[in-house]
């Protein structure tokens, strides 16, 4: 059985918390980690603790349900639970995935959780996820590019020159249409005319990064991103 998901409860109202503490006891996919009364106790809790789901009351004296998400810089996936439904428009621009209407009934509770489990499978999808070939069309023939062969790509019209360790291949379609083919975590635009493989940089130099004996340029949009990214690799 998987590890359930971590979540707490804020809200000034202690017959809120009885509700959903009692609801909370019959969902085994759920733990209960944290109960606060008001925000300044979430977000003292927060700043220390992963947290996965938040039930969230909106009408909180001092700081609200709104201004608390509006305060942290991240926070957990958040179903609100208010008794004033005319805030549930607003909410949805702070990532809120679902909101309860006080007095918080069984059924709608499930529904909410299951609203919740159903966005961290699709990111659970998406992480799984892993792109290890693409497929271009060479010489009127698609063929697979393995990733991990490829150094860099270059503009050349509307085709775009691989270059890979073994080979070098003219592809029929152009840079931006390849870019989106690639994973974002291993390739960077360096230059309107060139994508590279971050992991196949050999060294840098002012206005180039070198990659087996080749020098191509950086465009100055892409430098402060560059260097970032690079540092993160600890390649520079």
């Amino acid at each position: 059985m998987k590890e359930p998901k971590k979540c707490i409860i804020i809200d000034d109202e202690p017959a809120a918390h009885y509700v959903l503490v009692n609801y909370i006891k019959q969902n085994p996919q759920l733990e209960l980690v944290f109960q606060g009364y008001n925000g300044i106790e979430a977000m003292d809790y927060l700043r220390d603790n992963k947290v996965d789901l938040m039930f969230l009351d909106i009408n909180m004296p001092e700081i609200t349900g709104i201004e608390l998400l509006k305060i942290i810089p991240t926070h957990p996936k958040t179903i609100l639970t208010t008794a004033y439904s005319e805030f549930a428009l607003e909410s949805y621009d702070y990532g809120v995935i679902d909101y309860l209407l006080k007095p918080i009934y069984f059924p709608r509770f499930l529904k909410s959780v299951e609203r919740f489990f159903s966005t961290e499978n699709s990111k659970i999808k998406t992480e799984e996820v892993i792109v290890n070939s693409v497929s271009v069309k060479v010489d009127g023939y698609f063929i697979e590019i393995e990733l991990d062969q490829l150094l860099f790509a270059q503009s050349f019209g509307n085709y775009v020159k691989l270059h890979t360790l073994k080979k070098t291949y003219l592809a029929s379609i152009t840079t931006t249409e390849f870019e989106k083919c690639l994973p974002e975590k291993n390739f960077m635009r360096v230059h309107k005319s060139y994508i590279v493989a971050l992991d196949k940089i050999e060294s840098t130099e002012k206005d180039f990064v070198i990659i087996k004996k080749e020098r191509l340029p950086i465009g100055i949009t892409y430098k402060r991103e560059l260097s970032d990214r690079l540092k993160n690799q600890i390649i520079l």
